[in-house]
């Protein structure tokens, strides 16, 4: 065979392979990201740094505007940073108002209103999850109706109970002659001890939760108050704690309810507080912003300590 003279097989693979300057297949089956890719990507990026922006500018310009002289926010409102910052404005919060009693309230209201929910309904819910009686099944349903129901339907109600409330509050054995359980902390705390969702909540929760373990310890002759509390509660400190962030919140930024029941000055909650600071001749702003700063703080830092427990207990309370 001749030096010129080409093997059929190989010359077949070499015209297969094609020119060496052909394009080849990217290797590991990726393909280069087309311009339509590149486009939508785009796209999303600015989209997502849109919304941020949008979400997050309010609260730096909140912010900025609480160290602000009173001038200066009227004058110049789109300039973000103050050109004299200066702590007036929270000093004139405390000087206006007893804020620091409306923190200390809206504490009480948001702390002991997490710890009942938390109670509560880690209790029913385990109840709810693990053990087995007549009607479980029509109480879950009442609970997911209960759920569905307007806040504002039962405010009048609710109001009247805690109003002609017997032997409370002055009241005689019919709930006349006095006020109830108006102007205490109990008004905000009883009606939302143990609301629909911490119930549904923490069910869900458990019901992540093998049932053989509390065979196991009723074999061992358990009793099932030390199966709840020692072996199911331990494990579901995750779905308590979101559940005790998001009781926090809502129990904190509450303002109808404790504008309803709370008459009292004394008693107002920071949130209803704030309202204060606006009348139908001025607002203003400054103190208006000194204190929603100092309002949002509590919540801000829990959710931040919070955070992991947050994303691991949504993360698992609607999984079986």
């Amino acid at each position: 065979m001749s030096a010129g003279t080409l093997v059929p097989g190989i010359t077949q693979g070499a015209d297969a392979a094609g020119p060496p300057d052909a394009p080849r297949p990217h290797r590991g089956g990726r393909r280069p990201p087309t311009a339509r890719r590149v486009i939508g990507t785009s796209a999303w990026y600015v989209g997502v740094i849109l919304v941020s922006v949008a979400t997050v500018l309010p609260l730096v310009w909140t912010l900025a505007t609480s160290f602000k002289p009173g001038s200066e926010i009227l004058s110049n409102y789109l300039q973000l940073l103050p050109d004299e910052p200066t702590l007036d404005n929270y000093r004139e919060v405390f000087a206006r108002t007893p804020f620091a009693r409306y923190l200390v309230n809206s504490f009480v209201i948001a702390i002991g209103g997490t710890i009942t929910n938390v109670v509560l309904g880690s209790m029913a819910g385990y109840a709810l999850a693990k053990l087995k009686f007549q009607g479980r099944k029509v109480a879950v349903g009442l609970i997911l109706g209960s759920m569905m129901v307007p806040a504002v339907v039962t405010m009048v109600p609710t109001f009247l109970i805690l109003r002609f409330f017997p032997l409370v509050g002055g009241n005689d054995l019919t709930g006349q002659g006095g006020i109830g359980f108006i102007n205490s902390y109990a008004a905000v705390l009883i009606p939302f001890a143990a609301g629909p969702f911490a119930l549904f909540f923490m069910r869900q929760f458990f019901l992540t939760l093998p049932d053989e373990l509390g065979e196991a310890a009723r074999i061992d002759g358990a009793s099932e108050a030390r199966i709840f509390w020692q072996i199911y509660l331990p494990l579901a400190l995750p779905g308590a704690a979101v559940l005790g962030v998001l009781t926090f919140q809502a129990g904190w930024n509450s303002f109808l309810w404790p504008l309803i029941v709370l008459n009292d000055p004394q008693m107002m909650t920071v949130q209803v507080g704030l309202a204060s600071f606006i009348n139908e001749y001025e607002t203003a702003y400054g103190p208006l912003m000194a204190g929603t700063v100092m309002a949002t703080l509590p919540v801000l830092l829990i959710f931040v300590y919070a955070q992991r427990h947050i994303i691991q207990g949504f993360a698992t309370s609607g999984v079986k």
